[in-house]
Protein backbone atom coordinates (compact mmCIF):
# COMPACT_ATOMS: atom_id res chain seq x y z
CA UNK A 1 0.00 0.00 0.00
CA UNK A 2 1.28 3.72 -1.12
CA UNK A 3 1.91 5.70 2.05
CA UNK A 4 -0.91 8.45 2.16
CA UNK A 5 0.55 12.18 1.66
CA UNK A 6 2.12 13.91 4.32
CA UNK A 7 4.17 17.06 5.69
CA UNK A 8 7.06 17.39 7.71
CA UNK A 9 8.44 19.95 9.80
CA UNK A 10 10.32 21.61 12.75
CA UNK A 11 9.11 22.95 15.59
CA UNK A 12 11.64 24.64 18.41
CA UNK A 13 11.63 22.98 21.83
CA UNK A 14 13.81 25.53 23.70
CA UNK A 15 17.13 25.76 22.00
CA UNK A 16 16.58 22.52 20.46
CA UNK A 17 14.32 20.74 17.68
CA UNK A 18 12.25 18.35 17.42
CA UNK A 19 11.20 17.04 14.05
CA UNK A 20 7.50 16.12 13.08
CA UNK A 21 5.68 14.46 9.95
CA UNK A 22 1.73 15.13 9.61
CA UNK A 23 -0.88 12.53 7.96
CA UNK A 24 -3.69 14.35 6.87
CA UNK A 25 -5.76 17.55 7.83
CA UNK A 26 -5.10 19.29 11.25
CA UNK A 27 -8.50 20.87 12.02
CA UNK A 28 -10.34 19.24 9.46
CA UNK A 29 -13.13 17.67 11.87
CA UNK A 30 -11.54 14.62 13.71
CA UNK A 31 -8.67 14.51 16.23
CA UNK A 32 -5.25 14.04 15.68
CA UNK A 33 -3.66 10.01 16.47
CA UNK A 34 -0.07 11.80 18.15
CA UNK A 35 2.56 9.03 18.04
CA UNK A 36 4.79 7.94 20.71
CA UNK A 37 7.62 5.96 19.65
CA UNK A 38 9.04 3.75 21.61
CA UNK A 39 13.09 3.66 22.95
CA UNK A 40 13.60 5.49 24.42
CA UNK A 41 15.95 6.97 22.23
CA UNK A 42 14.45 5.06 18.92
CA UNK A 43 12.53 6.81 16.12
CA UNK A 44 9.01 7.33 14.33
CA UNK A 45 10.11 5.19 11.19
CA UNK A 46 8.72 1.54 12.47
CA UNK A 47 5.11 3.35 13.33
CA UNK A 48 5.07 4.45 10.06
CA UNK A 49 1.97 2.45 9.09
CA UNK A 50 -0.04 4.34 11.63
CA UNK A 51 -0.55 6.96 9.11
CA UNK A 52 -3.14 4.91 7.34
CA UNK A 53 -5.28 6.23 10.11
CA UNK A 54 -5.80 9.27 8.09
CA UNK A 55 -7.70 6.96 5.41
CA UNK A 56 -10.38 6.95 7.89
CA UNK A 57 -10.57 10.49 8.63
CA UNK A 58 -7.75 10.79 11.17
CA UNK A 59 -4.89 13.02 11.16
CA UNK A 60 -1.93 11.19 12.68
CA UNK A 61 1.16 12.86 13.53
CA UNK A 62 4.47 11.17 13.67
CA UNK A 63 7.81 12.88 15.75
CA UNK A 64 11.04 11.96 16.76
CA UNK A 65 11.69 12.41 20.25
CA UNK A 66 14.68 14.69 21.21
CA UNK A 67 17.96 12.92 21.02
CA UNK A 68 17.57 10.81 17.34
CA UNK A 69 16.09 10.64 14.20
CA UNK A 70 15.43 13.98 12.33
CA UNK A 71 15.09 15.70 16.10
CA UNK A 72 18.25 17.54 18.00
CA UNK A 73 21.16 15.15 18.48
CA UNK A 74 23.24 15.58 21.80
CA UNK A 75 25.62 12.53 21.97
CA UNK A 76 27.17 14.28 25.04
CA UNK A 77 24.29 14.98 27.52
CA UNK A 78 24.73 12.68 30.44
CA UNK A 79 21.87 10.95 32.70
CA UNK A 80 20.96 14.28 34.29
CA UNK A 81 19.94 15.52 30.68
CA UNK A 82 17.94 12.63 29.64
CA UNK A 83 14.63 12.47 32.51
CA UNK A 84 11.19 11.45 32.22
CA UNK A 85 10.16 15.07 32.99
CA UNK A 86 12.24 15.89 29.47
CA UNK A 87 9.96 14.10 27.16
CA UNK A 88 7.17 15.36 29.00
CA UNK A 89 7.79 18.51 27.98
CA UNK A 90 9.13 17.85 24.89
CA UNK A 91 5.47 16.24 24.10
CA UNK A 92 3.42 19.35 25.56
CA UNK A 93 5.42 21.61 23.19
CA UNK A 94 4.66 19.64 20.48
CA UNK A 95 1.03 19.74 20.91
CA UNK A 96 1.23 23.76 21.51
CA UNK A 97 3.21 24.17 18.55
CA UNK A 98 0.91 22.11 16.06
CA UNK A 99 -2.23 23.56 17.60
CA UNK A 100 -3.62 20.65 18.63
CA UNK A 101 -3.33 20.74 22.71
CA UNK A 102 -7.27 21.79 22.65
CA UNK A 103 -7.88 18.20 21.32
CA UNK A 104 -6.21 15.11 20.57
CA UNK A 105 -5.68 11.48 20.94
CA UNK A 106 -2.41 9.86 22.26
CA UNK A 107 -1.33 6.25 20.77
CA UNK A 108 2.14 5.42 22.74
CA UNK A 109 4.04 2.16 21.94
CA UNK A 110 6.02 0.41 23.98
CA UNK A 111 8.77 3.14 26.15
CA UNK A 112 5.82 5.61 24.56
CA UNK A 113 3.00 4.22 25.96
CA UNK A 114 4.20 4.27 29.63
CA UNK A 115 5.59 8.14 28.71
CA UNK A 116 1.66 8.51 27.41
CA UNK A 117 0.33 7.12 30.36
CA UNK A 118 2.03 9.70 32.16
CA UNK A 119 1.16 12.57 30.48
CA UNK A 120 -2.96 11.36 30.79
CA UNK A 121 -2.02 11.24 34.38
CA UNK A 122 -1.91 14.72 34.43
CA UNK A 123 -4.78 14.98 33.03
CA UNK A 124 -4.81 17.34 30.03
CA UNK A 125 -7.88 19.23 29.00
CA UNK A 126 -7.52 18.24 25.29
CA UNK A 127 -6.93 14.62 25.39
CA UNK A 128 -9.48 12.17 23.84
CA UNK A 129 -8.41 9.08 24.10
CA UNK A 130 -5.45 6.71 24.79
CA UNK A 131 -3.94 3.91 23.36
CA UNK A 132 -1.12 2.03 25.53
CA UNK A 133 0.42 -0.25 23.15
CA UNK A 134 2.96 -3.14 24.04
CA UNK A 135 4.22 -0.84 27.33
CA UNK A 136 5.06 -2.01 31.00
CA UNK A 137 3.14 -0.22 33.79
CA UNK A 138 6.68 -0.79 35.43
CA UNK A 139 10.09 -1.19 34.50
CA UNK A 140 11.03 -3.63 37.53
CA UNK A 141 7.92 -5.98 36.63
CA UNK A 142 9.44 -6.06 33.24
CA UNK A 143 12.90 -6.71 34.53
CA UNK A 144 11.46 -9.61 36.44
CA UNK A 145 9.28 -11.07 33.34
CA UNK A 146 12.31 -10.58 31.41
CA UNK A 147 13.89 -13.49 32.96
CA UNK A 148 10.73 -15.47 33.06
CA UNK A 149 11.20 -15.00 29.01
CA UNK A 150 14.73 -15.52 28.80
CA UNK A 151 14.45 -18.74 30.85
CA UNK A 152 12.51 -19.67 27.70
CA UNK A 153 14.96 -19.40 25.33
CA UNK A 154 17.87 -22.21 24.46
CA UNK A 155 20.15 -22.93 27.20
CA UNK A 156 23.47 -22.15 24.70
CA UNK A 157 21.64 -18.63 23.79
CA UNK A 158 20.96 -17.95 27.69
CA UNK A 159 24.79 -19.05 28.16
CA UNK A 160 25.97 -16.32 25.47
CA UNK A 161 23.88 -13.37 26.56
CA UNK A 162 24.98 -13.66 30.40
CA UNK A 163 28.68 -14.36 29.15
CA UNK A 164 28.77 -10.83 27.67
CA UNK A 165 26.40 -9.40 29.75
CA UNK A 166 28.95 -10.14 32.52
CA UNK A 167 32.37 -9.29 30.59
CA UNK A 168 30.67 -5.96 29.42
CA UNK A 169 30.99 -7.05 26.02
CA UNK A 170 27.48 -6.88 24.59
CA UNK A 171 28.47 -4.86 21.39
CA UNK A 172 30.31 -8.22 20.34
CA UNK A 173 28.41 -10.32 16.96
CA UNK A 174 28.33 -13.26 19.44
CA UNK A 175 25.99 -11.14 21.50
CA UNK A 176 24.31 -9.81 18.83
CA UNK A 177 23.34 -13.19 17.04
CA UNK A 178 22.08 -14.54 20.38
CA UNK A 179 19.97 -11.68 20.99
CA UNK A 180 17.86 -11.80 17.96
CA UNK A 181 16.93 -14.91 19.27
CA UNK A 182 14.86 -13.21 21.53
CA UNK A 183 13.85 -10.30 19.56
CA UNK A 184 12.53 -12.58 16.59
CA UNK A 185 9.98 -14.26 19.34
CA UNK A 186 9.37 -11.60 21.60
CA UNK A 187 9.76 -8.35 19.76
CA UNK A 188 9.18 -8.63 15.73
CA UNK A 189 7.97 -12.32 14.16
CA UNK A 190 8.04 -11.48 11.03
CA UNK A 191 11.20 -12.76 9.20
CA UNK A 192 13.23 -11.04 7.91
CA UNK A 193 12.06 -7.88 9.64
CA UNK A 194 10.18 -5.09 8.00
CA UNK A 195 11.90 -2.12 6.20
CA UNK A 196 10.35 0.60 8.99
CA UNK A 197 11.57 -1.66 11.94
CA UNK A 198 15.08 -1.77 10.16
CA UNK A 199 15.25 1.82 9.90
CA UNK A 200 14.54 2.81 13.47
CA UNK A 201 16.60 0.12 14.49
CA UNK A 202 19.48 1.14 12.59
CA UNK A 203 18.78 5.24 13.87
CA UNK A 204 19.37 3.33 17.43
CA UNK A 205 22.89 1.75 16.36
CA UNK A 206 23.99 4.94 14.79
CA UNK A 207 23.31 6.98 18.23
CA UNK A 208 22.43 5.58 20.84
CA UNK A 209 22.62 7.99 23.42
CA UNK A 210 19.13 8.09 25.09
CA UNK A 211 18.65 4.02 24.59
CA UNK A 212 21.67 3.27 26.43
CA UNK A 213 21.67 6.10 29.08
CA UNK A 214 17.83 5.51 29.74
CA UNK A 215 17.35 2.01 29.01
CA UNK A 216 20.29 -0.35 28.48
CA UNK A 217 22.19 -2.22 25.45
CA UNK A 218 18.95 -4.02 24.66
CA UNK A 219 14.97 -4.51 25.10
CA UNK A 220 15.76 -7.57 28.18
CA UNK A 221 19.21 -6.38 29.74
CA UNK A 222 17.64 -2.67 31.30
CA UNK A 223 19.83 -1.44 33.12
CA UNK A 224 19.84 2.37 32.50
CA UNK A 225 17.82 5.08 34.50
CA UNK A 226 14.78 3.96 33.78
CA UNK A 227 15.16 0.33 35.43
CA UNK A 228 12.85 1.59 38.68
CA UNK A 229 10.63 3.52 37.22
CA UNK A 230 6.89 2.89 37.26
CA UNK A 231 3.55 4.73 36.87
CA UNK A 232 2.11 2.12 38.27
CA UNK A 233 0.62 4.30 41.19
CA UNK A 234 -0.70 7.60 38.99
CA UNK A 235 -2.24 5.48 36.50
CA UNK A 236 -5.49 5.66 38.59
CA UNK A 237 -5.85 9.45 37.52
CA UNK A 238 -6.39 8.75 33.58
CA UNK A 239 -10.19 9.92 33.23
CA UNK A 240 -10.13 9.06 29.23
CA UNK A 241 -11.03 6.03 27.60
CA UNK A 242 -7.97 3.61 27.14
CA UNK A 243 -6.88 1.01 25.10
CA UNK A 244 -4.32 -1.33 25.84
CA UNK A 245 -2.72 -3.43 22.98
CA UNK A 246 -0.45 -6.72 23.85
CA UNK A 247 0.57 -9.35 21.41
CA UNK A 248 0.25 -12.58 22.53
CA UNK A 249 3.82 -13.43 22.26
CA UNK A 250 4.81 -9.76 23.62
CA UNK A 251 7.98 -9.07 25.79
CA UNK A 252 5.13 -6.71 27.47
CA UNK A 253 4.45 -9.80 29.25
CA UNK A 254 0.26 -9.32 30.83
CA UNK A 255 2.05 -9.43 34.57
CA UNK A 256 3.34 -5.96 33.12
CA UNK A 257 0.33 -4.81 31.37
CA UNK A 258 -2.07 -5.85 34.24
CA UNK A 259 -1.59 -2.68 36.62
CA UNK A 260 -3.21 -0.73 33.66
CA UNK A 261 -6.31 -3.05 33.60
CA UNK A 262 -6.66 -2.61 37.31
CA UNK A 263 -6.46 0.48 38.03
CA UNK A 264 -7.35 2.75 34.65
CA UNK A 265 -10.94 3.30 35.19
CA UNK A 266 -12.30 3.22 31.99
CA UNK A 267 -10.12 0.33 30.16
CA UNK A 268 -10.33 -2.05 27.44
CA UNK A 269 -7.69 -4.86 26.79
CA UNK A 270 -6.86 -6.67 23.21
CA UNK A 271 -4.83 -9.36 22.21
CA UNK A 272 -3.88 -10.09 19.29
CA UNK A 273 -2.93 -13.73 18.66
CA UNK A 274 -0.61 -13.60 16.39
CA UNK A 275 1.73 -10.73 17.84
CA UNK A 276 4.40 -10.10 19.78
CA UNK A 277 5.85 -6.77 20.45
CA UNK A 278 4.82 -4.91 16.74
CA UNK A 279 1.26 -6.13 16.16
CA UNK A 280 1.01 -3.04 13.77
CA UNK A 281 3.64 -5.14 11.67
CA UNK A 282 2.64 -8.73 12.65
CA UNK A 283 -1.00 -8.36 12.49
CA UNK A 284 -1.24 -5.09 10.68
CA UNK A 285 -5.55 -5.93 9.44
CA UNK A 286 -6.73 -6.84 13.16
CA UNK A 287 -4.50 -4.06 14.39
CA UNK A 288 -6.16 -1.70 12.10
CA UNK A 289 -9.67 -3.16 12.79
CA UNK A 290 -9.18 -2.79 16.72
CA UNK A 291 -7.48 1.04 16.31
CA UNK A 292 -10.16 2.28 14.20
CA UNK A 293 -12.77 0.34 16.17
CA UNK A 294 -11.85 2.33 19.45
CA UNK A 295 -11.02 5.38 17.79
CA UNK A 296 -14.36 5.36 16.21
CA UNK A 297 -15.90 5.15 20.12
CA UNK A 298 -14.22 8.33 20.89
CA UNK A 299 -16.43 10.41 18.52
CA UNK A 300 -19.42 12.88 19.32
CA UNK A 301 -22.82 11.86 16.97
CA UNK A 302 -21.89 14.97 14.68
CA UNK A 303 -18.71 13.93 13.96
CA UNK A 304 -19.37 10.74 13.33
CA UNK A 305 -21.89 12.34 10.77
CA UNK A 306 -18.76 13.96 9.15
CA UNK A 307 -16.03 12.98 7.48
CA UNK A 308 -15.93 9.06 8.08
CA UNK A 309 -14.09 5.76 6.65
Amino acid sequence: MSRPPSTKGIVSFGEYKTWYRVTGELGAGRPPVVVLHGGPGSTHDYLLALAELSDAGWPVIHYDQLGNGGSTHLPDRGEDFWTVQLFKDELDNLLRALGVADDYVLFGQSWGGILGASHAAGRPPGLRGLVIANAPASYVLWLQEMEVLRAGLPRDVQETLRRHEAAGTTDSEEYFTAMRVFYDRHVCRVVPWPRDFVASFMEIYDDPTVYYTMNGPNEFHVIGTLKDWSVVDEVHRIEVPTLLLTGRHDEATPATVQPYSDRIPEVRWEVLEDSSHLPHLEEPERFREVVLDYLDGLLTDDERKGAGR
